[in-house]
């Protein structure tokens, strides 16, 4: 019995409010009729973008009670409202998602009387079937009735507001073209950042070197002793140019991701930044960092894209920790998710994290986009931080 009045109460609460919205759409609609009516000579046509989006709105709560019902997300696919007032008046007529939530508002204001009728079965409910279901030991027949009616108002909602196929489709290949955009962003910047990487650093070592090399030479007949301090420093300059040679590499894909996978990879960038082990609060560094790596060391490895765009958020993520948090610890977390792979950051340092700020998020996003992934940086002022990576991949 109590199982069954926690579901109806809950299913009461989802009418309630789908009832309310019904009862906001019914004024909305009377109200944008009237104001059409009397404006459309004069300056209603140039309202729509305005009216259209708030339309939208409205359906995004809607789509997001439905969701909290049934546990299934309601995609949303418009057109942005953009360029000049009539480019917009076109988009908002033109657009599919238009017709999608005008034929879902003019069904809900039809049906949302069933739902203002069905919110007062929860108190007689309650009376009903507690005497049907006490005394008389029978089955609960009103409370049920509670969350069918709750469900098929559900599932209306998720079938009036699921977006077309055409309007999905439109979405998709806008969302890809964005993708492709900051991949060859991410890209361009990523060989600017090698060239001068190699410019600064290993060729002006290799010069050096060449120099040290030609002045021994030259020296070498004459005072042997300078030309074995110039080959001495010469052999200097030289594993110094390997060493920036090295970190070059590094940058382009890290060696340690091929010899020992993501999690030791991520366990040696950990140790680099001052802790031994994971889940050592250690000592020896700047920043020290935990890693839980969610058993994903074991099993299939993820793909070598995969596991170099992981990489290198956890890298970037732990950078800005030492560099603008404030605190010596930090805490990664890696793991498989349904859709792929996951990489959590967290520190609880002071918070404030601007992707304009210069603080390499923009240049995360545009990689972990360039694979179809999604990035969600939580940074309030005060802190913590985290920074949640989810890259899709099949296991």
């Amino acid at each position: 019995m109590w199982k069954s009045v926690r579901r109806a109460w809950w299913a009461t609460v989802h009418l309630s409010l789908a009832a309310a919205m019904a009862f906001g759409t019914w004024i909305f609609i009377t109200v944008l009729l009237i104001t059409a009516v009397g404006t459309v000579v004069v300056v209603g046509v140039w309202l729509l973008p305005e009216t259209v989006l708030l339309i939208r709105r409205i359906a995004g709560a809607k789509r997001s009670l439905t969701a909290a019902r049934t546990g299934v997300r309601i995609p949303e696919a418009y057109r942005p409202l953009t360029g000049t007032v009539r480019e917009r008046v076109v988009t908002a007529v033109g657009d599919p998602g238009t017709r999608t939530d005008a034929r879902w508002m003019a069904a809900h204001w039809f049906y949302g009387t069933l739902l203002v009728l069905a919110v007062p079965l929860w108190p007689v409910g309650l009376v009903v079937d507690g005497l049907w279901c006490g005394p008389l030991r029978r089955e609960a027949v009103v409370l049920p009735l509670i969350v069918r009616l709750a469900d098929l108002e559900a599932d209306w909602s998720t079938a009036l507001l699921k977006p077309s196929p055409q309007a999905q489709l439109t979405a998709r290949v806008r969302e890809l073209a964005a993708t492709r955009a900051d991949a060859v962003a991410a890209h361009e910047a990523e060989l600017r950042r090698i060239e001068r990487d190699l410019h600064d650093g290993a060729q002006a070592q290799l010069v050096a070197l060449s120099v040290r090399i030609g002045l021994a030479r030259r020296a070498y007949g004459g005072d042997r002793d300078t030309g074995l301090r110039l080959l001495d420093e010469a052999q200097e300059q030289a594993e110094k140019a390997l060493a920036e040679l090295r970190h070059v590499v590094r940058g382009i894909h890290p060696p340690v991701l091929s010899d020992r996978g993501l999690t030791g990879a991520v366990r040696a960038l950990a140790a680099s930044w001052g802790s031994p082990r994971s889940g050592d609060a250690g000592s020896g560094g700047g920043l020290q960092v935990t890693v839980d790596d969610g058993g994903l060391g074991q099993g299939v490895r993820a793909p070598a894209a995969v596991e170099a765009a992981a990489y290198f958020a956890v890298a970037e993520s732990l950078t800005n920790v030492a560099k603008y948090s404030g605190v010596s610890r930090a805490e990664v977390r890696l793991g498989r998710v349904r859709r792929g792979l996951r990489v959590r950051v967290r520190d609880e340092g002071c918070g404030g994290a601007d992707e304009a700020g210069g603080s390499g998020l923009l240049g995360m996003r545009r990689r972990v986009a360039a694979l179809d992934g999604t990035i969600e940086v939580s940074s309030p002022a005060g802190g913590p931080t985290v920074i949640d990576v989810e890259l899709p991949c099949v296991w």
